[in-house]
């Protein structure tokens, strides 16, 4: 919360890492071989004051690469909207310390979450 009580805004990129993680690191779907955040790109649409009640947030995938994908957000209550967002997230190779091809396993699984444009819906998370 900052000075005017309003949620800050790097909470909302803590929200997203929230979503973004139980979206990636389900036990059944896991991106095992790491990935590392690229880029966020975040729209403040509406103040969000301090409150006990959690937010929604939906994420979806907007476009799949060879090495890399992007995740698009929106934290919301209903219709309204507070915050849209994405993060461009690159498949990551801790060991050899550089970036990595998507497999096909983890391709299929993104491509479950497309946008509405591109054939699927959106996931709450």
């Amino acid at each position: 919360m900052d000075a005017y009580g309003h949620v800050n805004n790097v909470v909302f990129l803590r929200y997203l890492e929230e979503a973004r993680i139980d979206f990636l690191f389900r036990p059944d779907k896991e991106f095992k071989q790491g990935s590392v955040v690229a880029r966020h790109e975040i729209d403040y649409k509406r103040q969000l004051v301090h409150r006990h009640a959690p937010v929604d947030i939906e994420l979806w995938v907007t476009e799949i690469r060879a090495a890399s994908f992007t995740l698009t957000y929106e934290v919301k209550d209903g219709e309204q909207i507070y915050v849209r967002a994405s993060t461009v997230i690159v498949p990551f190779d801790f060991e050899q310390q550089r970036p990595r091809r998507i497999t096909d396993e983890e391709r299929a699984f993104l491509k479950e979450y497309m946008d509405d444009a591109s054939e699927q819906g959106a996931v709450a998370a």
